[in-house]
């Protein structure tokens, strides 16, 4: 977290801002005036072996920031530095970085600037790989592959421990890991489920990296919302697209390690500043995405265009870069005509926009951050055989919201995760036949919940119901009763006081304001403006 002063936002309070900064500027060699620009490649000093790259650090000839970026090049890993939360409650004026190799975050560096945090935050993360490098000897050429290195992989045996982390050989890097364990967990589903096997053609899946392995925690699928009405009762799905469906299950299994069963306390995820008294993920814990598909809107856009709204292209651009709605699976452009005819059909921001927000305001949600942190993803993996790159979803999820960050309130920011093609998790042969159906699951559930889309309730051959009025385990009111318990569990008496479901959501009031701070900047910038559902939905009380 950055510890950001008065002049850049009128306050001395800290700031979370994890934004990604391994590209533009080239990193210099302090000692040997090299310039090492990541991505680019290495001249032929700097293709030196490991040893040499290694002992010249050592000896204080090599910038810690530029030996790392040549060791990942050596090496032949993923490597980023990001900005992220200064640790232990430190507070002051303070930034704070950390290295992320191949997808594990190492110890946190801390500066008075970012240079010296970056630098700090290099230096530990080599201090951690040379053990490791060490311990298994280093090897003279690059010719003989990349060491051990700290993934989490289920079939890999631990080849030493340092300081308290699992240091496991590296076998198949979380891009492969991910779609691997998605693929897996539908098969699974599917062969369980074989009457629902037409549901499968959108997919959407949260996979949790933890010392231990991979693991989906949720999946959903889907490709569309609900025709019905808005009503005030709380239990009418109004999006059941794969990854809104993914996320709210996603949101009911974090809910569970809210509860103070000691069973459940023990296996959790999270940890609690003694500050804030707010939850976080837990050191080495991150969570990924995994779409089968590239969501609906502005990540489909043409690879050609250039982002700038406001520039003189922008009326001829404006509807494939600007905010998109949904309407009964059909994608809208905020600007096109063809969305003002809609009159008083219910309307969802499309997959791409919703992402973007999460990106931005988190994956959990008003009620959720009441108790954690914001909840980002460090990757996004496109599943998408007909995709050939990645443009329009970098465009539409990170550029459209650069520059915000110095707006949002404490422990908010814009996290710009990896994004990458990887390999198809569903089957070649999942046709969708059952196109109105979504599927939901979460890690803890004994059975699948079949939705009718359209309807946006449970169907009645459904494995799971939670009523005879057929209410789906993700509605609103399903999630305010669950909030209910938690606060009561938590003696959050002020929580209790909320009468109305909206009356919770609008209690979270640093939440709210980063919505407001983000629907007001996607409108100035000239993306259109954010579509709010009737608040009828949320005037509802349990």
């Amino acid at each position: 977290m950055m510890m950001r002063g008065a002049s850049s936002r009128g306050s001395s309070m800290p700031h979370s801002c994890l934004t990604n900064i391994s590209s533009p500027s080239p990193f210099n060699d302090i000692n040997n005036n090299d310039k090492y620009l990541p991505g680019q490649p290495l001249n032929s000093k700097q293709k030196s072996p490991p040893r040499e790259l290694i002992d010249r650090y050592k000896r204080g000839d090599t910038h810690p920031v530029s030996a790392l970026y040549q060791l990942s090049q050596t090496l032949q890993f993923q490597l980023d530095l990001k900005e992220t939360v200064t640790t232990a409650g430190i507070t002051g004026f303070y930034f704070a970085f950390c290295a992320v190799i191949d997808g594990i975050q190492y110890k946190t560096g801390m500066g008075i600037t970012k240079k010296e945090a970056r630098a700090k935050a290099a230096e530990l993360a080599l201090e951690e790989l040379i053990a490791s490098l060490e311990n298994d000897g280093i090897p003279s050429d690059v010719s003989v592959g990349p060491p051990p290195l700290p993934v989490r992989e289920k079939d890999s045996t631990i080849s030493e421990i340092h300081s308290g982390r699992a240091v496991i050989e590296r076998k198949n890097p979380i891009k492969d890991q991910v779609p691997s364990v998605v693929r897996e967990m539908f098969t699974k589903l599917m062969d369980s489920y074989p009457e629902f096997s037409g549901c499968g053609g959108t997919v959407a899946a949260f996979v949790m990296l933890t010392p231990t392995g991979c693991e989906v925690v949720a999946l959903g699928t889907g490709s569309s919302n609900t025709k019905a009405s808005p009503a005030p009762t709380g239990r009418i799905l109004h999006d059941s697209h794969a990854v809104v469906t993914a996320r709210r299950s996603l949101m009911r299994n974090l809910l569970l390690f809210f509860s103070k069963n000691s069973a459940l306390e023990e296996k959790s995820v999270f940890q609690q500043d003694q500050t804030t008294k707010l939850l976080s993920f837990k050191n080495h814990i991150t969570l990924h995405l995994y779409l089968s598909q590239l969501p609906k809107g502005a990540a489909q856009i043409p690879s050609q265009l250039r982002l700038n709204p406001l520039s003189i292209s922008a009326w001829e651009v404006n509807n494939q870069i600007g905010l998109h709605v949904v309407v009964e699976g059909k994608v809208f452009s905020k600007f096109s005509s063809s969305y003002e005819q809609m009159g008083s059909h219910v309307v969802s921001m499309s997959a791409t926009d919703k992402i973007m927000q999460w990106q931005v305001l988190g994956f959990q949600g008003a009620l959720l951050s009441h108790f954690i942190e914001p909840v980002y993803v460090s990757s996004i993996f496109i599943g998408d055989g007909s995709c050939s790159d990645t443009r329009g979803i970098e465009m539409a999820v990170n550029q459209r919201v650069d520059g915000i960050t110095s707006a949002l309130p404490l422990y908010y920011c814009v996290y710009r995760p990896h994004i990458s093609l990887v390999s198809s998790a569903v089957p070649q042969d999942a046709h969708p036949t059952q196109k109105s159906l979504s599927l939901n699951w979460s890690h803890g559930d004994l059975m699948v919940e079949m939705v009718n889309a359209l309807e946006g309730k449970s169907t009645e051959d459904s494995p799971f119901k939670s009523s005879p009025a057929l209410a789906s385990r993700l509605c609103k009111a399903a999630m305010l009763s669950r909030f209910n318990l938690v606060a009561k569990e938590a003696q959050r008496e002020e929580l209790l006081t909320a009468v109305t479901y909206r009356e919770a959501k609008m209690m979270a009031k640093p939440y709210q304001e980063a919505k407001s701070v983000l629907k007001s900047y996607l409108e100035r910038k000239g993306y259109g403006q954010w579509v709010e559902k009737p608040p009828i939905s949320d005037h509802f009380s349990m």
